[in-house]
């Protein structure tokens, strides 16, 4: 099993950054595919970011590049998610997620089913 627990959020103005955390533990996410889904209140869950076992390879959202960047330390079992210029449309509860079937794999998914492991969220709120 493996549980993900995300952090970082918070309440913050438009144009500010935040950096988002996702700590692994139970069993390590280092051969794993990661990624990152936000929910805005009343929207389906969306995909943002997704990051390779390696870190090699990375896919973001059409909506988040240029802003967003996921990174990886397997070394410390934590996925990140660095986001810049925040805007009020940003504002959702940010998910977490490993996809365990996608084991030292080069392939990158954005659909949410492809994962099987999810944090409880984080809440970033962005003031305008």
């Amino acid at each position: 099993q493996v549980q993900l627990v995300e952090s970082g959020g918070g309440l913050v103005q438009a144009g500010d950054s935040l950096r988002l955390s996702c700590a692994a533990s139970g069993r390590t996410t280092s051969n794993y595919a990661m990624g990152w889904f936000r929910q805005a209140p009343g929207k389906e869950r969306e995909f943002v970011a997704a990051i390779t076992w390696s870190g090699a390879r990375t896919l973001y959202a059409d909506s988040v590049k240029g802003r967003f960047t996921i990174s990886r330390d397997n070394a410390k079992n934590t996925v990140y998610l660095q986001i810049s210029s925040l805007k009020p449309e940003d504002t959702a509860v940010y998910y977490c997620a490993a996809d365990q079937s996608n084991y030292r794999g080069s392939y990158l998914s954005p659909m949410s089913r492809s994962y099987n492991y999810w944090g409880q969220g984080t809440q970033v709120t962005v003031s305008s």
